[in-house]
């Protein structure tokens, strides 16, 4: 069955409107995990706008050892004050996996892939820094990416692919040619030896024809939509709902 990360990002950016502590990302991180999902996702980012290198190193205290930890950053991200660098935060915490993602300060989420072509040969050492630290590896990668193999050469382990464009395309009643995008990527991606992730703007209306349509997808990471149909249901209710969905849509266990 594809395995469900949940992305805690959001609780952070409510602890940070108010400048305290709660709500607090490492006690959501324990109830996830209590209601049954296979990993936990922080995305910390230079400019500390929502999870900390505090948080990261309290969510990775708690966690169980069969419960993973995926880090997503910026490798290129030099480190500024509060921010050791997204290496350094691994070397720290020694995550399942690490996801490489090309945003910036400017971004207000991730908005798109790597381009492989152009960031394959600088991307290479640091996909195989992190794999020294004994992380898994997976790069962050538009639909119909060009040349996907590419992940597979410089030594990455999975590719994540990048799901607002099907998300859009499902809410608008026409997600045919956007899923097929995703698919004809996972497929290759498969071909070349990557295993495949998927993630952003995923929910419980649009992420079972996802993974029915790409079965053997390994991994979702989600964050924004779980926290918010949270806010009405609970956190463990709505974690257990996804873990529904997942295991309704047929993936192999």
């Amino acid at each position: 069955m594809t395995v469900l990360s949940v992305n805690v990002n959001k609780i952070a950016v409510l602890r940070n409107s108010r400048g305290h502590a709660l709500p607090d990302p490492v006690e959501a991180a324990r109830v996830a995990i209590e209601a049954g999902c296979h990993g936990i996702t922080v995305h910390p980012r230079p400019d500390q706008r929502h999870i900390r290198g505090d948080d990261v190193t309290g969510i990775a205290a708690i966690l169980p050892a069969a419960v993973e930890f995926n880090i997503e950053g910026n490798p290129f991200a030099p480190p500024r004050e509060g921010y050791p660098g997204l290496l350094e935060l691994a070397r720290r915490t020694r995550p399942a996996q690490v996801t490489l993602v090309p945003d910036g300060d400017a971004q207000l989420t991730s908005d798109h892939g790597f381009d492989l072509v152009r960031e394959a040969g600088r991307l290479g050492p640091l996909v195989q820094a992190f794999k020294a630290l004994g992380c898994r590896v997976s790069l962050f990668v538009d639909p119909d990416v060009d040349e996907v193999e590419r992940a597979a050469r410089i030594g990455a382990d999975r590719i994540e692919i990048y799901t607002e464009a099907y998300a859009r395309a499902f809410a608008a009643g026409a997600p045919e040619p956007a899923l097929a995008a995703c698919v004809r990527t996972a497929d290759r991606a498969r071909a070349a030896g990557l295993a495949v992730n998927a993630g952003h703007d995923l929910d419980q209306r649009n992420l079972g024809p996802l993974v029915a349509a790409i079965p053997w997808l390994a991994e979702v990471s989600i964050g924004h939509a779980l926290i918010s149909e949270a806010l009405y249901a609970g956190l463990a209710a709505t974690v257990r709902a996804y873990l529904a969905v997942l295991a309704g849509a047929g993936g192999p266990d």
